[in-house]
């Protein structure tokens, strides 16, 4: 697998490089990769969302440096920024993907590198993402074309967490959001977590140049 590791990246530029990335994984010219970065501050919208699901102006999100993009992951609105670990694997799943337990599986990695940390999250039923009851630590939305991944999952780390009440995240009025620093107290380094997320990672996926096989 190769692992990417690079800071702070504007989302379009991030999103360029996944999409090269992906064609180059078809065309089996790259092996498996997993991008870890982090974004300015940036709404997305996926393809179950709306507009209207941000509640800033275009001149107020102008004013305040957010830049809003519809993308072509699944899932609804969600906020990027700084404190923010996104992973974005570029896997081959192979010519059947089961996209469900994919998504199983990017949880169940993220859950463990929770635990990593002393942070008990889990799954909420009915829901994608990592919880700590009715709260958010981690959105996961996804897109598998020809059986490759691209986009993934988003960390709250020591995100700015009042960037979400600006939106109706991921589409649901009733749940909250939180973030690691907010569970601890402190907030771990961000090297720390990045490394914890490519161990397990790793444990979790068979990654080669080859097809990915799914471990659990």
């Amino acid at each position: 697998m190769d692992v990417r590791r690079l800071g702070l990246v504007p989302y379009e530029e991030a999103w360029a490089l996944q999409n090269r990335l992906a064609g180059g994984r078809r065309a089996g010219i790259v092996p498996d990769t997993l991008i870890l970065l982090e974004h300015p501050h940036t709404y997305t919208i996926g393809r179950s969302g709306t507009r209207d699901h941000v509640f800033l102006s275009e001149a107020e999100m102008e004013a305040r440096g957010i830049t809003c993009l519809d993308v072509d992951r699944g899932g609804d609105v969600t906020y990027h920024g700084p404190g923010q670990l996104v992973g974005y694997p570029i896997l081959d799943l192979g010519p059947q993907p089961d996209v469900g337990r994919y998504l199983r599986n990017l949880e169940g990695c993220l859950i463990d590198v929770l635990a990593d940390f002393e942070i008990l999250a889990g799954r909420l039923e009915g829901y994608t993402g990592v919880w700590l009851g009715d709260r958010k630590i981690a959105a996961i939305g996804v897109k598998v074309s020809q059986g490759v991944t691209t986009h993934g999952f988003a960390l709250n780390v020591s995100t700015d967490l009042s960037l979400f009440t600006h939106i109706l995240a991921c589409g649901l009025p009733d749940k909250g959001v939180t973030s690691m620093a907010l569970e601890l107290g402190v907030a771990p380094p961000m090297a720390a977590v990045e490394d914890a997320i490519i161990s397990r990672f790793s444990r979790r996926f068979v990654l080669t140049g080859k097809p990915a096989a799914h471990v659990a």
